[in-house]
């Protein structure tokens, strides 16, 4: 298949040390806001679409589709956006498409935004699966490898060439992937002309859920001033009754700048303030953020605002930031996860951006929805699994109190070939992204480098040190953690993590409906990770499937009755070794999910304690009276 451009670029990091924090210098990726001095125009709903179905998948660039409109190349369709292409139409070719697909819409750009050359205006898509370039009128202005993370370009002197004219932006997208990509996969042609078709080929994976491709965010114009503030870093501590936040700006654009720093707290009211580009605000009778279920208080955010005044000699530039920021400290030990000095027991979720229709497309109504079972619940946190997730999302963690542990998109990388240095390279680029986009979230008390990795491998050692110690740099302020499946597993890259997480499923993939045995095997599982590595360990999956509405007894697999009793199991070990060095339970998984065709899957992975149209099964209810005991021995909370 054509993929034009390289899959696989080393990109030069400068990076800065601010606060003990070692940053990137590449640009920042602000999520974007409306204020005084900014806008933001949302391009979400019905774009032109089609896919390339020619043999090599390159028909599109060998005819320059970008350079006229969509519609004059061939047939088109509408596409909703955000969503999924995959699960849209009837056509279970476009289902299962792998390739280059095409997406254009016409937007009108407000005159202001033309007229005013102090005005600069970007277009950011929030994600695009896996390979995407973007073109403006015909002109290509960025592309980007991966999913799951934003990319933007500023667009300013292109719309400004013909102002009189719609703005059309065409996205090219290419879900294809290979051992360089995260996650990685293969191309597999088939050549018995007696049994397949000419060119006829095959995406391999080794993860478990559906390669859901497309525009899976919004997509948006939005403006700043043409001097602006471009990022913003901050680390916060406290002591006793008082808090510190320490902060960092970087501006764009030059000139005379002047900054002016106003902390203020969640009911408006002016707490602190200070000036210039790098800095402390001392906040005096302190309010902290603390995780849901942990104080009567969770999720308390201050609001820090960022105005600039920037002076030329014939122009001046105002612009103004507001960034949400939680006061919290994360310490680890040998034994204990620590929030604000304060063991933290992690009782949550794996989660999936998985729906019906809309695939892994942004979508309120569930986001909402699934906040509420999890509260309803009694969770505290949960695992990006496996890719990092909408900023709105997190957003929502910060203000609820949820613990995120943020876990890039490196699942299923067993093939030798996964480890050599282009796709290290990769690996580094995706860390500095989630890295920087998520840095000043308070929810947000991990990095997860990868999920399942073949570690046992010999290049894994150095593929894996060097992941994880790039990480930290970027990010002192966290602890950072890889998921692996069985101990054997965690002989490379083990020694340099913070935190175990293990992933295990005794009596499901292993000695298959033996729920006896769980006990013995689960205890020594955990003895033999604490004696070799002297961490903390949360198990970070573990679950049975359940067909919804069947059930036997004596518990037989796939039943709902055999999910509650493994899970039952687990617990027992749980509290256990609770009070030792057993910091956190995260059950696989929060909902049902859809996953490639095969015959160890009937539509999909049916782990969930909730169904895919979050319906609840026995599970659930097991897992909710489970976590509200844990809530409530803390001592730090009143019965539900």
């Amino acid at each position: 298949m054509s993929v034009p451009g390289s899959f696989s670029v080393l990109r030069v990091l400068w990076l800065l040390s601010v606060f003990g924090t070692v940053l990137p210098l590449d640009g920042g990726m602000l999520f974007p806001q409306e204020s005084s001095f900014r806008e933001v125009k949302e391009l979400n709903g019905l774009w032109d679409f089609r896919a390339d179905g020619s043999p090599n998948r390159n028909e599109g660039f060998e005819k320059a589709w970008h350079k006229r409109r969509l519609a004059e190349t061939g047939p088109v369709i509408e596409m909703p956006v955000p969503a999924s292409y995959n699960d849209i139409t009837q056509d279970p070719t476009l289902r299962d498409f792998i390739g280059w697909v095409w997406y254009e819409r016409e937007v009108f750009v407000p005159a202001r935004w033309i007229s005013d050359e102090g005005t600069r205006v970007v277009l950011r898509v929030g994600s695009a699966h896996y390979y995407s370039i973007v073109w403006v009128n015909g002109e290509k202005v960025t592309e980007h490898e991966g999913g799951h993370l934003p990319f933007e370009a500023e667009i300013s002197s292109l719309i400004r060439k013909e102002p009189t004219k719609p703005c059309r932006i065409t996205i090219a997208v290419n879900n294809t992937l290979t051992l360089e990509t995260l996650p990685p996969g293969t191309i597999q042609y088939m050549n018995d002309s007696s049994r397949y078709p000419d060119g006829f080929f095959v995406q391999n994976i080794d993860f478990d859920f559906f390669n859901y491709a497309g525009i899976h965010r919004s997509v948006l114009l939005y403006t700043t001033p043409k001097v602006h503030v471009d990022d913003i870093s901050v680390e916060t501590n406290f002591m006793d009754n008082t808090g510190l936040v320490r902060y960092k700006v970087s501006v764009q654009g030059g000139f005379n700048n002047t900054l002016n720093i106003t902390l203020m707290d969640k009911d408006g009211h002016f707490v602190a303030s200070s000036n210039g580009s790098s800095g402390g605000l001392k906040v005096v009778d302190v309010k902290l953020w603390w995780p849901y279920l942990m104080h009567e208080n969770p999720g308390y955010l201050y609001s820090m605002k960022v105005h600039l005044i920037a002076v030329s000699e014939t122009s001046t530039y105002e612009d103004e930031y507001t960034l949400p920021v939680g006061i919290r400290t994360i310490n680890v030990t040998n034994t204990q996860f620590l929030i604000n000095n304060k063991p933290f027991y992690f009782h949550g979720v794996n989660k999936h951006e998985d729906s019906d229709i809309r695939g892994r497309g942004f979508d309120w109504p569930l986001i909402v929805k699934d906040f509420n079972l999890m509260k309803w619940l009694g969770v505290n946190s949960f695992r990006t699994s496996h890719y990092p997730y909408a900023e709105e999302i997190l957003q929502m963690c910060d203000r609820h109190g949820i613990v995120v542990i943020d876990e890039c998109p490196g699942v299923g990388i067993k093939d030798i070939r996964s480890f050599r240095n282009a796709s290290l390279s990769h690996h580094l680029v995706v860390m500095d992204e989630l890295v920087r986009r998520d840095k000043n979230h308070p929810s947000v008390v991990m990095w997860s480098v990868a999920n399942e990795p073949a570690s046992e491998m010999p290049p894994a050692e150095f593929y894996f040190k060097t992941l994880i110690e790039h990480t930290k740099a970027l990010d002192q302020t966290r602890p950072v953690t890889y998921v692996t499946i069985a101990a054997a597993d965690m002989d490379k890259g083990g020694p340099y993590v913070d935190v175990v997480c293990a992933n295990s499923y005794f009596a499901w993939y292993f000695d298959q409906g033996r729920l006896d045995i769980i006990p013995l095997q689960l205890s020594t599982h955990f003895e033999n990770w604490y004696r070799k590595y002297q961490r903390p360990i949360i198990q970070s999956e573990y679950g049975a499937d359940a067909v919804p509405g069947l059930h036997m007894d004596p518990p037989m697999m796939f039943t709902e009755e055999y999910q509650n009793a493994l899970l039952q199991s687990y617990h027992d070990v749980f509290d256990q070794k609770r009070n030792q060095y057993f910091i956190g339970e995260l059950i696989w998984n929060f909902a049902d999910f859809m996953t490639s065709q095969g015959i160890y899957r009937v539509v999909g992975n049916k782990k969930g304690i909730f169904t895919r149209q979050r319906q609840p099964k026995a599970a659930a209810f097991l897992l909710r009276k489970r976590y509200w005991r844990l809530a409530n021995e803390t001592g730090r909370l009143l019965p539900d």
